[in-house]
């Protein structure tokens, strides 16, 4: 099969289309052919070595949508059968799944980081991991929803729980995951103040629903929080940079505020005022992943148009290279997809 593959950890040049030998499922594996795959932020810190052991040579690729091409032993699923791939691997038997938090399994991997991902004509991924995709979502919709989506959906969902009213801060409201955190605050009823470095993401940004936009380049966005709020600060922070902004994401919050992270892009080493955590009884919530329940409830939420699967751009397969530089460049608005 063709696989875009690195040997080595480094720029975007390291990546280049090969012909491997197409991977056989295992027992309790299906394999997948691959109709699309999103490209993450993740891939590009696997390709740099930033995220542990990675096996080389390597295939990245978390965010997968496909077809069912065949089953392992023990495997009972039909071929041709629909699917996304739910991202986040676990086990099912450790402590963790058995209290039924599978993002957070003893034994838990990415699908794509230690494990072989989809940027391939094929990918082979456990049974447990399959969710079918709705007749009325397409694989490019799928794909784009996978991994970034169901990350906010847990965060904003599970994790801090949006009531109707809350006013929600939005970071980097133009990457994936937050463009769906705009949508998903949106739906549970919550006000969305969406930060961005450019005009043109903030207008888009507006489009999905938020009623209110900070450039984080060209204004303080403590200040323009408060003013917004009448110096009250917002309910909740959706935090996914880190180190350079979770100093202001602490000053933006009203009593009783949460703060809930799934990231760290501009380094793990955030500041927090303590006397604010305690005197102002504020939450700090920290978010991994989300589930295959996550997945079922995001598809089918596209599937009745009520969550739009907000896609940038889409390359071929042999053009990973260029869609990673373009993530890297912070260029695009939504999620990069590329087609095997």
């Amino acid at each position: 099969m063709r696989a875009v593959i690195f040997e080595e950890f480094g720029a975007p040049s390291v990546l280049r289309l090969a012909e491997v030998p197409a991977p056989e499922p295992g027992p309790g594996e299906v394999l997948v052919r691959v109709s699309a795959v999103g490209v993450n932020r993740l891939d590009l810190m696997a390709r740099q070595g930033q995220v542990g052991k990675i096996p080389l040579p390597h295939i990245s690729g978390s965010e997968v949508s496909g077809v069912v091409a065949s089953a392992g032993p023990g495997v009972r699923v039909p071929e041709g059968l629909r699917v996304a791939v739910a991202p986040y691997l676990f086990c099912g038997r450790c402590e963790s799944c058995l209290a039924g938090h599978e993002t957070v399994c003893l034994q838990s991997d990415i699908l794509g980081l230690r494990s072989m991902g989809g940027y391939a004509e094929y990918v082979a991924v456990p049974e447990t991991s399959l969710v079918p995709i709705p007749d009325t979502v397409d694989d490019h919709q799928a794909a784009a929803v996978t991994l970034s989506t169901i990350t906010a959906w847990h965060m904003l969902a599970d994790k801090v729980r949006i009531k109707p009213g809350d006013r929600v801060l939005v970071w980097a409201a133009g990457s994936g995951v937050g463009s769906a955190a705009v949508q998903i605050a949106r739906i549970m009823g919550a006000e969305v103040i969406a930060t961005a470095g450019d005009d043109a993401k903030l207008a888009r940004a507006e489009q999905l629903g938020a009623r209110w936009t900070i450039n984080y380049r060209t204004e303080n966005v403590v200040e323009r929080v408060r003013e917004i709020t009448g110096k009250r600060g917002v309910d909740v922070v959706f935090e996914h940079l880190g180190q350079d902004t979770m100093a202001a994401s602490v000053k933006s919050l009203a009593r009783g505020g949460r703060i809930v992270t799934c990231g760290t892009l501009t380094g793990a080493q955030g500041t927090v005022d303590l006397w604010s955590l305690f005197a102002k009884e504020l939450s700090l919530i920290g978010s991994y992943g989300g589930t295959r329940d996550n997945l079922r409830q995001v598809l089918s939420l596209v599937g009745e148009g009520r969550l739009s699967a907000v896609i940038d751009r889409t390359y071929p397969l042999a053009e990973a290279r260029s869609a990673q530089e373009r993530m890297e460049a912070r260029a695009q608005f939504g999620k990069i997809l590329l087609n095997p």
